[in-house]
């Protein structure tokens, strides 16, 4: 069966509102004989002759009275959902946002984020769940709606990627650890006792591939999968805790931190999301906001 042409929905709209064919050409600018056509065709399509002539006039039949509010209706919807959207009004805005992020993240930026949306948007809602991997298949099927961390090989290619910021490791050791006084260079660094983080229960790193041309490596003590946690027991012991400096600013208070002595590229964080919610209005603020935290 072939499908029906829902173009002929408007002409049939105008054709019922105004009950004539020379009236209903001058509104959609067509020739009295195209619209004649039109209303042909739409015969055809509907099985019924829906205006025939009474007089000099023409008068709907029962089912074309049947089909005017209905097409009406449909031909307003239609126009709606193919116009511009509407200006977001942020007060009126009532919307849960969810987020997949590190709980470095969560406990660094989270607050200001918070507090920001709060003031703009108080009907939005931020739902941060956990990011156990680089999978990208929550923004896919959209149970996530925007995703931090470091693009990597396994980021999905038709994601949108904007950098937030730059980040490099150091290390972090609790007030009065030996570590905190003289000079730091590799060899006593790495023969400190480590906490090392790993979301994937891995045993070395980037810091161990940069310490071994040098003959030296480190001594794991213990594996854990955030750097939260590694913080928590660096600051209740002589572990040295390994960390990204921006990540864990609010974590790393009332503890000592220096810079790593052997050579690290930074690391950039970057916000990734769907195309799909690309020109989504709230959408967009959510990301300008996530923007202006990290900046700040």
């Amino acid at each position: 069966m072939t499908a029906p042409d829902l173009n002929l929905l408007a002409t049939l709209n105008v054709l019922l509102a105004e009950g004539s064919v020379a009236r209903a050409a001058q509104r959609l600018r067509l020739s009295p004989s195209a619209m004649s056509r039109a209303l042909a065709r739409l015969r055809a399509t509907t099985g019924d002759p829906l205006l025939v002539r009474a007089g000099r006039g023409l008068v709907p039949t029962p089912r074309a009275i049947e089909l005017r509010e209905r097409v009406g209706r449909l031909v307003e919807e239609g126009e709606a959902a193919l116009r511009p959207a509407a200006t977001l009004d942020l007060k009126k805005l009532v919307r849960t946002f969810t987020l997949r992020t590190s709980d470095g993240f969560v406990e660094n930026f989270g607050p200001a984020l918070i507090a920001r949306i709060g003031r703009e948007a108080p009907g939005v809602r931020l739902r941060f769940v956990p990011k156990p991997d680089k999978d990208s298949t929550p923004l896919r099927d959209g149970a996530v709606d925007l995703d931090t961390g470091v693009v990597g090989p396994t980021t999905g290619p038709e994601l949108r990627v904007q950098a937030l910021f730059r980040d490099r490791f150091i290390a972090v050791v609790r007030k009065g650890h030996a570590l905190s006084r003289g000079t730091m260079t590799p060899a006593r660094y790495a023969a400190g006792r480590h906490v090392f983080v790993s979301r994937r229960g891995l045993d070395r790193g980037p810091i161990d591939d940069a310490l071994a041309p040098l003959g030296l490596e480190r001594q794991i003590v213990t594996i854990v999968g955030g750097f939260a946690a590694a913080l928590a027991l660096a600051r209740a012991t002589d572990l040295i805790a390994s960390v990204p400096q921006r990540h864990t600013g609010n974590l790393r208070a009332g503890m000592h931190s220096f810079p790593l002595p052997v050579s690290l590229p930074p690391v950039t964080i970057s916000l990734l999301w769907h195309p799909r919610l690309d020109a989504d209005p709230a959408h967009r603020w959510l990301r300008a906001c996530v923007r202006d935290v990290c900046a700040a």
